[in-house]
């Protein structure tokens, strides 16, 4: 962290936003920890929604899907990267750090510090999408990190599109997270890991389902608090214009609908596909 801090000080204008992207609501997840913990910063955020959800793709098009929307917050000059997408953190991380001028913050390893703080990990569930559980990343981490726990894997790749599609509970979600967390549940797991950030937004009726003995992990505080890192707890911008832009790749009015449920926040503006892959000025 020591030569990113001191990367970030050569480069960062302090008035520079931060980048966050994501593959479409689940992000904001994160963008409303950032803001609540970072008052004093502006922001860019990238839904790419039009390719939404990226769990089921190859890793090669995770890759290329990444590079294409951290190039596109590139062009904003942004001081910091948020990876607020777990898929991208398990395949795509460590080729976008190599390649950013900035520091670029994922989820693996915030959501990990968060279970490391944690007393008797013992059985650890992990919920993610097809392409980050296929992927062991959390697993790998975790037992980097020194985690001496049993781990039950389980992707749920109809958490993403409930989300997209605003349906946080009702019978229907219940059925789906019975459908995928039942096998967890029976094996008595202690600690639980939403490894997607729009899980978050299905918490409520996860944790109705697990049982308040199971403690849920997610990475949007813990990202937060690295991101406060870098920027420094004493760092005060001034800035003219907006503190936060959107920018999504599909339908604007849903993405606005959606998001206004659970996070106050400007309109969002659309941009091509084409757009994000090229040259062309936001």
């Amino acid at each position: 962290m020591h030569s990113e801090e001191s990367k970030l000080t050569k480069i960062a204008n302090p008035s520079a936003p931060i980048g966050v992207f994501d593959s479409g609501l689940g992000g904001l997840t994160v963008l409303r920890a950032l803001r609540q913990r970072l008052p004093q910063e502006r922001f860019v955020y990238l839904g790419d929604t039009a390719r939404t959800p990226y769990g089921s793709k190859s890793p090669e098009t995770i890759r290329r899907y990444a590079r294409e929307c951290a190039q596109f917050l590139q062009r904003f000059e942004v001081k910091l990267l948020v990876v607020a997408c777990n898929t991208v953190s398990s395949w795509a991380l460590d080729e976008l750090t190599q390649e950013s001028a900035v520091p670029v913050i994922g989820t693996l390893d915030t959501a990990v510090s968060a279970v490391k703080n944690l007393e008797r990990v013992e059985r650890v569930g992990i919920v993610g999408t097809q392409a980050t559980i296929s992927s062991h990343s959390y697993e790998q981490h975790l037992i980097a990190a020194g985690i001496q726990a049993k781990f039950f894997p389980q992707a749920c790749p109809l958490f993403v599109p409930l989300v997209e599609q605003g349906m946080y509970e009702g019978e229907i979600v219940e059925k789906v997270i019975e459908l995928y967390l039942a096998p967890l549940k029976k094996e008595a797991i202690d600690t639980l890991i939403l490894g997607c950030t729009h899980y978050p937004m299905l918490a409520g009726a996860i944790g109705k389902f697990m049982g308040e003995q199971v403690r849920i992990v997610e990475s949007s505080e813990a990202i937060a608090a690295v991101a406060n890192q870098y920027i420094g707890v004493s760092a005060k911008t001034t800035f003219d214009g907006p503190s936060e832009r959107y920018f999504v790749t599909d339908d604007v009015g849903r993405f606005n609908a959606l998001s206004s449920l659970f996070l106050e926040a400007q309109p969002a503006q659309r941009v091509t596909l084409e757009a994000l892959a090229g040259d062309a000025n936001p």
